[in-house]
């Protein structure tokens, strides 16, 4: 694990759209800076926490999925975000106990709580790496992935609410591209992104928060987003708003497209 940040280099003079969900998710590792982007957001979208609360559940469901259908047993989870329990490998783990998961993100404060990343199961393995995603090489070139990750045999790439942060001059489509093609056939991508399809006019609200706070997003249609998975077999219900994909049994009233405004695949390269 690199050990070349520590909690000094953490810049709290901005937010930083990690923290901000994790202010969403109703954790506590944030500033006060987060906060108040994080409400000024809330204030445009009051439905950003349903939006964070379904994308976890969709991460979740698909973890499940491709560990007890799919034979998936190796997942690189990249833009991991602060830790919050249950996390990817806990979830994988409570179902295949071998699995092995890498973790990465560039941003210190997931840096400074990756200890909560690394305790696996004794018969997995889990590691953390600080890259990003924009450097794809550099990620895939990073010893502690090849320690844990074999990519002979398949891997589930999970980009959960990251790639609407890679905006189209950083060819997000090429990025996403260039991480499948060194994964083996039977392999895996899972994916989760917020839209602007249902109410145009608020998303433009959360852009222009998110860009002014110094992090440019694109959030994107649903033809946008199932560009991820040219290639790929997608999974039923295929790109699906996240709390219609493979739902498990709702409790109480279910959350309106609109509320939660995230699409979500998994599909599996041939």
């Amino acid at each position: 694990m690199s050990t070349s940040h520590t909690a000094r280099d953490i810049d709290t003079s901005r937010p930083h759209s990690a923290r901000m969900y994790d202010y969403y998710l109703g954790g506590k590792d944030h500033f006060d800076v987060d906060e108040q982007a994080a409400e000024r957001v809330a204030e445009a979208y009051p439905a950003i926490f349903v939006c964070a609360r379904e994308n976890r559940a969709f991460m979740h469901r698909a973890t499940r999925v491709l560990a007890r259908e799919h034979g998936i047993r190796q997942w690189l989870d990249i833009g991991t975000g602060i830790p919050t329990e249950p996390n990817l490998h806990q979830v994988a783990q409570s179902v295949v106990p071998d699995a092995r998961v890498v973790y990465a993100d560039n941003d210190p404060l997931v840096l400074k709580y990756a200890e909560r990343l690394m305790r696996s199961t004794s018969e997995g393995r889990t590691t953390y790496i600080e890259a990003d995603v924009n450097d794809p090489q550099s990620l895939l070139n990073a010893p502690q992935l090849a320690e844990v990750l074999d990519l002979d045999r398949p891997v589930a790439l999970s980009l959960n609410a990251l790639m609407h942060f890679v905006t189209d001059a950083q060819d997000p489509y090429g990025i996403v591209r260039r991480l499948l093609d060194v994964l083996p056939s039977g392999s895996a991508l899972a994916l989760s992104h917020c839209t602007p399809d249902f109410d145009p006019a608020t998303w433009q609200k959360v852009t222009d928060i998110y860009t002014s706070a110094g992090t440019p997003v694109r959030f994107r249609s649903r033809q946008d987003v199932a560009r991820f998975f040219d290639g790929l077999d997608l999974l039923e219900p295929g790109v699906a708003v996240g709390h219609r994909w493979r739902p498990d049994a709702v409790q109480g009233d279910a959350p309106t497209d609109a509320e939660v405004s995230l699409w979500t695949g998994v599909g599996i390269k041939p």
